[in-house]
């Protein structure tokens, strides 16, 4: 009886606990892995995924809450080093994922198939790393010095009042902004999404608004080649795309033929594609204030 007790306590606590799984969602990654450490015992990416889909399904019956975070192996061994911890050890492995809950890219397992896991995963690394690379772009920024002011900062709160325009003017509807700042060594591009409730209230993702407004503050503190794109959708009228572009520290508008030659033409050939049906390709709305002048210049 006692221990049929104990067996439903164990159940019922297993209940309690959450857990992260470190995902190896790369082929390479993988194989850089298997070669670098013995204990590392898998041989086999396909098996080894097809596995871990297993284990999460199983967790996920006994009523536990797993989250799934993307396990990189350069980033494994920096914090081995960094903690003087053995790579070649379960248990550092256990450690660097725990270390990944609270700090990396994870998402929540709800049922879903791995293959569909994967791809949202990434995307989540993607835009965390996204956001940490401007955020520390505009922070080495410093102080203007004419006035004093911090450039990064001041730029943040230009980009935040700039943000809360746009989708103020937006209309009611779902809302897709992108927004691209030419940086070396690569071009940064953040995406927003956000959904109007019943009474046509906008609401977003914090995560992604944030990262979204850093990437904008970037382009408006550097001065660099960028611009802002956002398509409106109600579900029962055409959409509308309208932007504008990164110009002197602000945003200046496109017009619609600018607007429809960005979003006619292949951006790898050049070539020209068709337009988008059921669409309207526009000029944006007026942002009120100074929405359409450059930002202090420093």
């Amino acid at each position: 009886m006692a221990h049929t007790q104990h067996q439903t306590m164990r159940r019922v606590l297993r209940r309690e606990i959450a857990g992260t799984i470190g995902l190896l969602t790369d082929e390479q990654d993988f194989t850089a892995m298997r070669r670098r450490y013995r204990t590392f015992a898998f041989d086999n990416h396909a098996s080894y995924l097809q596995q871990m889909e297993n284990l999460l399904r199983t967790l996920a019956s006994q009523g536990g809450h797993t989250t799934v975070a993307l396990f990189d192996p350069e980033e494994y061994a920096e914090f081995c080093a960094e903690n003087g911890v053995n790579p070649d050890c379960a248990s550092s492995r256990t450690r660097f994922t725990a270390e990944l809950a609270a700090t990396g890219a994870t998402v929540p397992y709800e049922g879903q198939a791995l293959n569909a896991l994967v791809p949202h995963l990434i995307d989540e690394a993607v835009r965390q790393a996204t956001w940490e690379y401007a955020t520390t772009l505009l922070s080495r920024l410093g102080n203007c010095a004419s006035c004093g002011e911090d450039i990064g900062r001041a730029a943040f709160l230009r980009a935040s009042d700039l943000l809360v325009r746009i989708i103020e003017t937006s209309g009611d509807g779902e809302r897709h902004l992108v927004c691209s700042v030419s940086t070396e060594p690569e071009t940064l591009v953040a995406v927003l999404r956000t959904e109007g409730d019943q009474h046509g209230t906008p609401h977003l993702d914090e995560a992604e608004a944030l990262e979204f407004t850093t990437v904008l503050a970037l382009g408006i503190a550097t001065r660099s080649a960028g611009g802002l794109v956002m398509r409106t959708s109600t579900g029962h009228a055409t959409d509308r795309v309208y932007g504008w572009r990164l110009r002197g520290g602000g945003l200046e508008p496109l017009t619609a033929a600018e607007v429809f030659d960005a979003y006619c033409t292949d951006v790898e050939s050049g070539d020209l594609v068709s337009p988008e049906s059921g669409v309207d390709y526009c000029a944006p709305p007026d942002l009120g204030g100074d929405g359409h002048t450059t930002a202090h210049r420093h």
